[in-house]
C-alpha cells in the first residue's frame, strides 16, 4: 500500500472517535506492555507514547481480526498473517467492550456493507432506491453478491500499515 507519511501524521491529529491510555504490546516475541495514547481516527489506529505529539505507529484496519483475549483485553490480528498480533489491556471489561466494537466498525467494508443494508431496507420500505437521487445506480461495488462471507463475528474486515515504527 503506498502512503504519504505526512498525510498520516495530519490524519493523526484530526478529531478521534476514540482515544486512551492503554497498555499496549506489539507482535514481536517477548515484548511487554507499554502505554500508550491509542486513537481511533477513521479507519486507522494510531498510537503514540504518552507525551509525545507524532505517532509512533499506524494500523489501518482493514482485513483484521478483533478478538477478546484476557478479561479487560482485546487483540488486533491481521488476515496475511494471523501470527502478527497486537495486544491491548483496558481499564475495565466495559472499556474493552467499547473499544472492540468501534474497532469493528471503522473499516470501510464494515461502512460498505451498513450501506447495503440500509439501502435495502429503505428500498423495501419505499419502493425507491435512496441512492438514484445522487446518480448513484446498481453499481457493482454496492452489490450484496459481491462480498465475501464472514463466519467469525469478531473479524472486522481490514488490513495493517505500521507507518512510523
Amino acid at each position: 500500500m503506498r502512503y504519504n507519511e505526512k498525510e498520516l501524521q495530519a490524519l493523526s491529529r484530526q478529531p478521534a472517535e476514540m482515544a486512551a491510555e492503554l497498555g499496549m504490546r506489539g507482535p514481536k516475541k517477548g515484548s511487554v506492555a507499554k502505554r500508550r495514547l491509542v486513537k481511533l481516527v477513521v479507519n486507522f489506529l494510531f498510537y503514540f507514547r504518552p507525551d509525545e505529539a507524532e505517532p509512533l505507529g499506524a494500523l489501518l484496519l482493514e482485513r483484521c481480526i478483533v478478538a477478546q483475549e484476557e478479561p479487560g483485553g482485546f487483540s488486533i490480528s491481521f488476515v496475511e498473517d494471523l501470527s502478527r498480533k497486537y495486544h491491548f489491556e483496558c481499564c475495565s471489561q466495559e472499556q474493552c467492550q467499547e473499544w472492540m466494537e468501534a474497532l469493528r466498525r471503522a473499516s470501510y467494508e464494515y461502512m460498505r456493507r451498513s450501506l447495503i443494508f440500509y439501502r435495502n431496507e429503505i428500498r423495501k420500505m419505499t419502493g425507491k432506491d435512496p441512492l438514484e437521487q445522487f446518480g448513484i445506480s446498481e453499481e457493482a461495488r454496492f452489490q450484496l453478491n459481491s462480498l465475501p462471507t464472514t463466519h467469525r463475528q469478531t473479524a472486522c474486515i481490514g488490513s495493517q500499515l505500521d507507518v512510523l515504527d
